[in-house]
């Protein structure tokens, strides 16, 4: 197989491009050069953002069974790089993101519900969701629904984190003390392992698969409680996790996701949409999702080997909580 990678040196891309070499796939990285392309891949530079940046992969010769587009702007950059690519690439998979859902989804939520508003293929940068929705409509546009595949992925984990949400915890559990864990300790989570997301994109390109999916782990995959207890194992086993009700949390002040990576209330909207969605067509599909502990350990011993601090991208809000206003929740509540 033949993979042509539009991006391929950061979290998802290069997750992607580890698979596919590891499977002895060719492949082919199409990216802007801010970092070197994985070893044992062609690489061909270029901006999509500029005049004639999509030209070193117009000039390339060749065709591809699979193209993976991880795209997260201005959509008209995947409706230019798929018209372009209609006619020599198999098949287009655009990584998506559940957020394309109309807000809010219900629980349980399937590839049916219905999806944002005001999306175009031909829009510039607007937000997220119509974003990621404009792209989804520019690939499908391109190659036809029986060519395009819409991966709509949920909250992603793993080796290269660039957004820091993991990584976060990681640290402040390793710091050790007492630390404000957000309750209740058995709620659900779901998330996918970004080596989990990648062979399954591998795989359904092998099948020939098509149309949306979600993906990311069934749901009570794992829960708030297990995922900070293994952080605070894996660590070193300093910290001390002050389990703390959500109406504490949120009567400081505290924002949810942001301020506490990952946590959300329950009942609430976001927690609904983030942690509910039903997953059962992309297990059908193959989809198969390791043990949390298996993925905090390998995040943990990625972030020790690049000295403590994961990359971030500039075009994402720095998470975490400020020690103080932590110590003050903690004093506060008793702990």
């Amino acid at each position: 197989m033949r993979l042509l990678m539009l991006g391929g040196t950061e979290f998802v891309g290069r997750a992607v491009v580890a698979a596919a070499l590891g499977r002895g796939w060719e492949v082919t990285v199409f990216h802007r050069g801010r970092r070197p392309a994985p070893p044992g891949t062609r690489e061909l530079l270029g901006d999509r953002t500029e005049v004639d940046g999509l030209a070193p992969l117009d000039e390339e010769p060749g065709t591809w069974d699979v193209v993976v587009d991880t795209w997260s702007w201005a959509p008209r950059a995947v409706r230019d790089t798929a018209r372009l690519l209609r006619g020599r690439a198999g098949r287009y998979v655009y990584v998506s993101s559940c957020s394309v859902y109309a807000w809010a989804p219900p629980a349980g939520y399937t590839e049916e519900a219905p999806v944002v508003e005001g999306a175009s293929p031909d829009a510039g940068q607007t937000d997220y969701a119509r974003d990621k929705r404009g792209g989804e409509l520019a690939a499908a546009g391109a190659f036809g629904e029986d060519r395009s595949l819409l991966v709509r992925a949920g909250l992603i984990l793993g080796r290269n984190d660039n957004i820091g949400r993991l990584p976060w915890w990681l640290n402040r559990t390793a710091r050790g003390g007492q630390v404000l864990a957000p309750g209740p300790q058995d709620l659900p989570l779901q998330y996918v392992d970004v080596r989990d997301l990648a062979e399954w994109i591998l795989g359904a390109a092998e099948q020939g698969r098509s149309g949306p999916y979600n993906l990311m782990s069934p749901q009570g995959h794992t829960t708030m409680g297990e995922l900070l207890q293994v952080c605070t194992e894996i660590t070193g086993g300093a910290a001390e996790l002050r389990w703390t009700d959500p109406r504490v949390i949120l009567d400081a002040g505290i924002e949810p996701w942001t301020h506490l990576p990952m946590w959300v209330p329950p009942d609430s909207e976001g927690y609904r949409a983030l942690y509910s969605a039903d997953v059962s067509r992309a297990v059908g599909a193959g989809l198969r999702c390791r043990p949390v502990r298996e993925t905090v350990a390998d995040t943990w011993e990625w972030l020790r080997s690049i000295g403590g601090t994961p990359p971030r991208r500039p075009d994402r809000p720095a998470v975490g909580l400020d020690p103080e206003v932590e110590a003050k929740v903690l004093a506060a509540s008793g702990a």
